[in-house]
């Protein structure tokens, strides 16, 4: 796969042939949580009226004019036209709207940041080079300012992104169970607990097959949505015709008005019903990496959306002659003749929006594992074709036994109804509070227009959740639960990688220390490359000075490597690595960082050690044209891109050039990512155009014709080259993380228990970093933080 097509090309203008495929194949991931709650909505609203054996008319008048204002306000209005238009180059979701004010606001999660990651591509803002009002400035230097603040708005972040891990787990549960029971429609006399076993069946297969990925089966997502959507909206508009075509009159405010009037508190408690007709609205924005933003409005404003009304309206209009059968209201509209295959149907989509949230939760995972938040657990890739396809086993099979104790516990859609409310509310509260936020500090746009924002629409989403809580005995303490319990596991695992993290800032070594102390110990180097894995961006981590002090020996080649998450969705491989020159150059040290961004997935490159070493070979013979000649300990980095870099930037007139050198003196040898082989080449007679492998030359003179600069830099490449065919070693530490003894009692039992257990459980570095074993050394570390 050509690593360039892992970067979205959101950028550019797509036709309207591309509009309209994006636009199918979004009903199959974005739209499948949305659909199928018209199968359950009724039934949780009106459940929960006090007087529901005696429904009157006016009741489900007010339901629909709820259930209209709020589609039409919360993922029209408030989704469709705004906040899409707050993506992160791109992509959409809670960590994107972080990104934007973590990168105007100059502070991350991430905790080794460079001012080189300001220079990404994808790094720049949209609307930076609009003035700063000055109520923006004042809230951006009030957060800057205040650690706390930083903190609160990381705890909401978390609190909005472990709503969505819960919805991983109650949207399966909840669509399946609804979808299984309609069979008791077709036959009363079928026992409960035949359903939930039915239910439970379903969930088994539905999780056991996530480890071969959805690439097989995904061409059927969009069919089978959109065959739901119109089916849905042909049973509203059969029961709209035959049973009340006066029902279209309930979209007036007026019956809300009227509903509230008349009900009370009880109408209040009901809105948690109402409330479910727009559970996956946060797909829309959650998922716009994956299509484009008028793709997104297109489906929804143009299927999406008037489907659901009319098959809400439809399901209106048969209660309204039917008011006792509110249970099953929408299997019960379906005439007889087309119930089994609508049955099928529904079953069919609530599997498919299940697996929608299946697959955004093992994304949401990776994501905060990038930024430190989540411990190490193991990423599978389930396409080799498709980026961002992935699979977490840890997280699956955890979710399977959350999904199985919910169906089986609560038995009943009405509880897990409740316990999703509260799940969907609080991550549309959350994304509210974050856009204002954008709105003022990252659009500058006025005050008063981000409270217009927050006012309607905090107002709306502030109602559902008072009522969505009001609930809490009743099934929805479950969301909270899970919240809570990974809200406490992301915080700690951060809370200690930080601590970790400032240790390692505060020991970390000058090199120019270690030069001067390396004579009296009696250094002596090995043939061979090593790399030290640290997440220092700058300065000698504490194991090297620990290990050489122990063992006065290193590698010829030494390479302290950074893996690191930049704060944006994306890093194009041309500006994946940056390269550095640590003390002189006859020591052959380097620093290299190799940055991913948060939406990626470490471990998509292929033959890390030949791409590493191509960029210390581009950065050696480009390195006397980009910095001075003066020595330094810490010297500037450079982005590397080698050859493919060079052509998707070709460099100006005024750039820097590659040394030159003639025919006669120099033979080439190339390393391509197809092997590890060094090949002769003759390089002056490759003709132009596009390089499909990645390639990198060392030209070595074969003559003493060539002046002293280039003869310096084909000498450096040759002991890089006989160090690579050395062999490659890798050294990490192996770190034992305590609480100093004058910690408070909570922090200790933070780090010597709670993160001390994590980081036991958790996937060890060198697994992710696929290091060979045997070619590991590990470098025992105390942490006393």
């Amino acid at each position: 796969m050509d690593p360039e097509s892992r970067i979205p090309q959101y950028t550019q203008k797509a036709s309207l042939a591309a509009i309209i495929t994006l636009a199918y194949q979004s009903f199959g991931v974005v739209y499948g949580d949305l659909s199928v709650s018209s199968l359950y909505v009724f039934r949780a609203t009106f459940s929960d009226l006090q007087r529901a054996d005696d429904l009157e008319l006016y009741e489900v008048y007010g339901v629909v004019s709820f259930i209209f204002w709020t589609l039409t306000l919360i993922p029209v209005i408030k989704y469709s036209f705004l906040v899409l238009n707050a993506d992160d180059n791109g992509e959409g979701g809670t960590f994107a709207l972080y990104a934007l004010l973590c990168r105007h606001l100059k502070l991350s999660l991430i905790l080794n940041q460079q001012a080189a990651d300001e220079k990404l591509s994808l790094y720049k803002l949209e609307h930076e080079q609009t003035a700063e009002s000055p109520r923006g400035v004042y809230f951006r230097r009030l957060l800057e300012k205040h650690k706390s603040l930083q903190t609160g708005l990381l705890i909401v972040v978390l609190l909005g992104t472990c709503m969505v891990i819960g919805d991983g787990a109650l949207t399966p549960a909840l669509s399946v169970l609804s979808a299984i029971d309609g069979i008791r429609v077709a036959a009363p006399s079928l026992h409960k607990d035949v359903t939930v076993v039915l239910s439970c069946t379903i969930l088994v297969l539905l999780f056991g097959l996530q480890h071969i990925g959805t690439r097989r089966v995904s061409f059927l997502f969009a069919p089978i949505i959109l065959a739901w959507l119109f089916c849905n909206a042909g049973v509203g508009l059969y029961n709209l015709i035959v049973w009340n075509p006066s029902i279209w009159r309930a979209i007036s405010p007026y019956y809300i008005y009227y509903f509230f009037k008349t009900d009370g508190k009880e109408g209040w408690i009901s809105l948690g019903g109402v409330l479910l007709c727009i559970t996956g609205a946060e797909a829309m924005y959650a998922d716009l990496g994956h299509f484009s933003r008028t793709s997104i409005k297109l489906a929804f404003t143009g299927v999406v959306y008037p489907s659901l009304l009319i098959g809400y309206i439809g399901q209106a209009a048969y209660l309204s002659k039917h008011l006792d059968e509110y249970e099953h209201a929408f299997f019960r509209s379906v005439p007889a003749p087309a119930f089994w295959p609508v049955f099928i149907i529904a079953t069919l989509a609530s599997i498919v929006g299940s697996q929608a949230v299946i697959s955004a939760t093992f994304s949401i995972i990776n994501q905060c594992m990038a930024l430190g938040c989540f411990p190490r657990v193991k990423v599978v890739h389930t396409s080799n074709n498709i980026h961002g396809q992935i699979y977490i086993p840890e997280i699956n099979w955890m979710l399977l036994l959350l999904c199985l104790a919910l169906t089986i516990g609560f038995q009943d859609v009405i509880d897990i109804g409740n316990a999703y409310g509260i799940a969907v509310i609080t991550v549309m509260l959350v994304t509210t509070c974050l856009m204002t936020l954008v709105i003022l500090i990252v659009w500058q746009l006025n005050i008063f227009l981000a409270f217009c924002f927050f006012a309607v629409f905090g107002s709306v989403e502030l109602l559902y959740l008072s009522t969505a809580y009001y609930k809490v005995p009743q099934g929805g303490w479950v969301p909270l639960l899970i919240a809570a319990v990974y809200m406490a596991i992301m915080y700690v695992w951060h809370y200690g990688t930080t601590k970790k993290y400032e240790n390692d800032f505060q020991n970390k070594v000058s090199m120019r220390w270690l030069l001067e102390l390396g004579p009296r110990l009696g250094i002596v180097r090995v043939p061979g490359i090593g790399l030290i894995y640290t997440d220092l961006v700058s300065g000698v981590p504490a194991i090297f000075s620990h290990f050489v002090a122990n063992l006065p020996a290193f590698h010829e080649v030494l390479v302290f490597v950074c893996m690191k998450s930049a704060p944006v969705p994306y890093v194009s491989p041309h500006e994946r690595y940056l390269v550095g020159r640590i003390g002189p150059k006859d020591y052959h040290m380097y620093r290299c960082v190799v940055r991913y961004g948060y939406k990626e997935v470490r471990g998509d490159e292929n033959d890390f050690e030949t791409q590493l070493v191509a960029n210390l070979a581009e950065f050696i013979q480009t390195e006397e044209a980009i910095s001075s000649n003066e020595e330094s300990f810490e010297g500037h980095m450079t982005v590397m891109g080698t050859t493919l870099g060079l052509l998707l930037n070709p460099p100006r007139k005024d750039d820097i050039q590659l040394p030159r050198m003639s025919e006669e003196s120099c033979t080439s040898i190339v390393m391509s990512n197809s092997g590890d082989s060094l090949q002769p080449t003759d390089w002056l007679t490759t003709p132009p155009g596009v390089i499909l492998k990645r390639r990198v030359r060392f030209d070595i003179p074969m003559s003493e014709s060539t002046d002293d600069v280039d003869s310096e830099v084909c000498k450096e490449l040759a002991v890089l080259s006989t160090a690579k065919d050395a062999g490659i070693a890798y050294m990490m530490s192996h770190s034992y993380v305590k609480a100093k003894k004058s910690s408070s009692l909570l922090k200790r039992f933070t780090i010597n228990y709670a993160y001390t257990f994590l980081r036991k459980n958790s996937r060890d570095p060198a697994i992710v970093f696929n290091i060979p074993h045997a070619s590991l050394i590990e470098v025992g570390m105390f942490y006393y933080v």
